[in-house]
Order: C-alpha cells, then structure tokens, then sequence
C-alpha cells in the first residue's frame, strides 16, 4: 500500500439495496421535520463564539507570550539517537561544513543561464533575467509534463496556493483543470522531479523564469525539454568548475568564516571520535573553501586535514552508495590518480571516488556506530540511511523560520487559525450542505474570509510565493517534510549546534510529537474566556 493511500479506512456495507433506500427515505423525513428553530440556535451559538473570538483578537493573550518556544539552533530528533553510541562521525561538504552566502545562488543562476543562452541557442532576452531570491524554497516539484511547479503536503496533495506556471500562480480552479484534483497520483508522480539541493533554489527560479518567456513570447515549447536544459546547465557549470572557480575568486563574497564548526570537529578528536569527509566536489575546491572558512582560528602550521581519518572527494554520491567504483589515491601535488590499488586508507592522503562497500572493508565501521551529515536529502541521507548509518541532515533555512515561529505575530495568527478551523468544523457538522438558510451562509463566509486572512498573514511572513519550507498554508507539513521524517534521524540548521550537546547526550522523539518535532502548535484554548 502506498503511503498516500495508507490514511483511508474501508467500510463494508451490509444491508440490502432496499432496507439502504428505505433508510435514506426516513432520514429525509426525519431533517424535513426537524424543527427550523433548533438549527438557528446551534447557528446563533457558533455566531456567538466567532463574535467572543473576534474580541480575544484584538490583543495577544499574555498566556501566548509565556508559552514555551523552540529552540532555532537546536537538534530535532525522528528517531531516538544516542551519541554515546556513536564513534565514527561523516560530513559532506557544501552546505554542510561550508556556509555559503546568498550570493552563491546568483552566481549558479548567471551561469547556467549563461550557458542556455551560449551553447543552447535560448534567446538573448533571457540574459537579462535575474535571480530571485523571494520567490524559490527548498523542496518543490516541477512537473515536466505540465511545466508547473509545486509545493506538495505530506501527503502528496498540491498546496493550493503554491503552484506555479512559470512566474504566475495558478487559481484553484486551474489546478483542477490541468490535474482533475489537488491529489497527486502515482501516474502523474512519475513525471515529477524534485529540487532538494543546494542548487534547488536558483534551478527552480530559472526554469520559472524561463517557462515564463516562452509564455509571454507566445512561442510553443515542452516543459520537459525546459527541465532538461536547466537541468543540464546547473549540472555543467558545478562539473566544469565554473562555479567553483568564481567562489574561489572571490570568497569572501560566497563563504561565510565559521570557527565554531572547527570546535565542533576539535571536541570530537578530543573525545577520541573517529572523523571522515565524504563530498563529490573536487578537492581543490575543498581544500581553497576549508583554508578560508577556517584560517582566522586555526594556527599556521595546522591543516584542517588532520582534523579527519580519511577524506574523499570527488565520490559521485548517489551512486557511491550503491556503485563497485574502486577508490584512487589523489596526488594533490601533481594533480593526477595514482595507479595503486587502494585497500588501507592513509592518514593526510586524498582519496577519489570509490564506493560505499569498500569504504565498509577498508574501515571496518560499521552500521548504527556511524554518523553522516548532509544537507541533500537524497544523494547524501538516503544512501548512508539504507546502509543502517544514522543520518543528520543539515537544513539551513530551519533556523529562520523557527525564530519566525517564535514571533508572536506568528503564533497569534496560528491560534486564530485554529480557532477558526475549529468554529467551521462546528458548522460543517452541525448544518448539512443541502440546508443553509442566510444566517448560516453569511457566518461560513465570514470564518472563511477570517481563515484566509490567517493563512495569508502566515504564508507572508516565510515566502510571498510558496510559504514555509516545512508547513503548508492549511499548517500540514510539506512533502519536503516527508523526507526528512523519512531520511533524517536528526535534523538541524548547521552541525557545530551539537556543541550546545553533551558529547554523551540521548536524544529522544518527542512524546507528544505531531509529524515535525520542531513545529509548535499553538492551542485555540488560548483565546477562550
């Protein structure tokens, strides 16, 4: 059974066709009898609670502000973990121990636009788009058969007010057109593709952007080839070192210094822990990033590659994960392969490629002992989870939008919500479809006029396009969610917060967790005289 049918429960029906239209004959009877007068008191009542509600709105309970927050640095746990366990840590490198600025997704962006225009013959016009950086997320799908992007729940249903073709949202009702319901089915999932690494957001604005032209210029195009060109494009200019290079150039303008991630790397060397760096960027790359990131806290003759047991890069994750590529010992000196067979890893050597089941012979570390740390949720977390390794994953954008949870603005416009939600529940149950006199109409207009304006308010203050990273607009957790629920045992917005931990710590699921540990919701109770 599929994890998008896994929710719907089966009822058989037992009673003859005859007894059910009899059944269905009396119900009738019994509403056309009921007393008109009943209904407009359970209306009148729910009126009454909107209207009390309304009051409690025009100021923030104290009760709001006392009540507990979360905690933007800390470790949010899927599956319990004690690090007591743990004797052997694994890191990637971008996005993970590097700290990138903004900037960088400008840079991707000009790049691979650069690079449609020169070697794919796209328009001129298109040099003169630019990067956005308030209109993409992390964890969107773009359908390349109907060239539009989504931001999908937990449960595979598109998120009403974040789909996109090309830079203009799509009503409700032109969603329905193009896919028949809000629910994603298997068919149509086939033809999805998911942005989920760090070059998701400049990729997922570019193809908009690009959708868009042919748009506007009226000119005919398949989205699918839309997709592989921009796809084709970022993937070129990380492989041919274009980007690279120009971080390199000039890095202070895409790195971000970082000395509590050496600490970090230190306290596990001090605690006798066991330390490697598995990354598929070049080791020059990595070697210029690391020399600059850390150079104002390590001293002059030390070099970050005693920090770590074994070093790999180049190592074409996913595939390393499941792949026979033999390692290559890397001469960083003459800048070739050696031709050795590797089967002992050596300490301050460079290793490239290989894979996952000679990395286990070689080491012999094995299972629930290992750690890895990586922000992509499929090329570094899903591998090494299979593999029984316990996973990190590294989410920079968890930071912000838990310090944008803790604002009272936000928390207050998230209790109304549920408030509301609550009231229309009442309705709905209370009032058939079939039977709505013009009190009853006006008071589910108005709470879903007020329920829209709470979403609205919400949305706006992560992402005026598609929201929060983790949260729909209705406050279920997004498919980008999902994922980490599935891959990651721990989450966190960048690794050096384990040093707000004991090196021993046991981290356990939350008992009373929802779907995320780190989402609060904020009870209705609140506002309730």
């Amino acid at each position: 059974m599929s994890r998008f049918s896994e929710g719907f429960r089966r009822y058989n029906v037992i009673a003859s066709p005859t007894q059910m239209v009899l059944k269905i004959e009396k119900e009738v009877v019994v509403l056309g009898e009921d007393d008109n007068s009943v209904m407009d008191d359970k209306i009148a009542k729910i009126r009454s609670e909107f209207d009390a509600a309304k009051e409690s709105f025009i100021r923030i309970p104290e009760m709001l502000k006392e009540s507990p927050k979360m905690n933007p640095k800390g470790i949010y746990v899927n599956k319990n973990l004690r690090l007591d366990n743990i004797q052997v840590y694994g890191f990637d490198y971008d996005y993970t121990l590097a700290h990138y600025s903004p900037n960088l997704q400008s840079l991707i962006y000009d790049l691979a636009k650069e690079h449609m225009v020169n070697e794919f013959r796209y328009p001129d016009f298109c040099m003169s788009f630019k990067y956005d950086p308030t209109f993409p997320i992390r964890g969107l799908y773009y359908d390349k058969q109907n060239g539009c992007l989504l931001k999908l729940d937990f449960f595979g249903s598109i998120e009403p007010d974040g789909c996109y073709f090309g830079r203009r949202k799509l009503s409700r009702k032109e969603i329905e057109e193009i896919y028949g319901t809000r629910h994603i089915g298997r068919d149509q999932a086939r033809g999805l593709v998911g942005l989920m690494d760090f070059f998701c957001f400049s990729e997922a604005c570019l193809i908009a952007d690009m959708v868009q032209h042919f748009v506007d210029a009226k000119l005919e195009f398949d989205a699918s080839y839309i997709y592989q060109d921009v796809n084709r494009a970022i993937q070129h200019v990380h492989r041919s070192g274009l980007v690279h290079r120009g971080i390199l150039s000039d890095p202070q303008r895409y790195l971000v210094k970082n000395g509590q991630v050496l600490r970090f790397l230190r306290m596990l060397r001090d605690k006798g822990k066991k330390l490697f760096l598995l990354t598929n960027s070049p080791y020059y790359f990595v070697d210029g990033g690391m020399r600059f990131m850390l150079e104002d806290s390590l001293g002059y003759t030390d070099s970050w590659r005693e920090l770590f047991d074994v070093v790999i890069a180049k190592a074409n994750k996913p595939e390393f994960y499941t792949s026979e590529h033999p390692f290559r010992c890397y001469d960083t000196e003459k800048d070739n392969l050696a031709f050795t067979k590797v089967d002992v890893f050596l300490p301050n050597k460079i290793y490239y490629h290989g894979c996952l089941k000679s990395f286990l012979q070689i080491t012999k570390w094995h299972g629930p002992e290992v750690i890895y740390f990586g922000d992509h949720l499929f090329s570094d977390l899903r591998g090494p989870s299979k593999a029984g390794w316990r996973t990190a994953a590294i989410i920079h954008e968890l930071e912000s939008e838990i310090n944008i949870q803790n604002e009272d603005s936000y928390r207050f416009e998230q209790a109304k919500f549920h408030i509301i939600q609550e009231l229309l529940g009442k309705l709905h149950a209370t009032v058939a479809n079939t039977w709505r006199n013009v009190a009853c109409q006006s008071l589910l207009e108005e709470l879903n006029d007020e329920r829209q304006k709470a979403r609205h308010r919400m949305k706006k203050m992560f992402n005026k396009s598609f929201g929060a990273t983790f949260l729909t607009d209705t406050g279920q957790e997004s498919a980008f969610a999902y994922h980490i629920h599935q891959y990651a045992d721990v989450y966190t917005s960048k690794p050096e917060n384990f040093l707000f931990y004991p090196p021993e710590a046991w981290f356990h699921v939350p008992f009373d967790i929802k779907i995320m540990p780190h989402h609060v919701k904020v009870p209705s109770s609140l506002f309730k005289r």
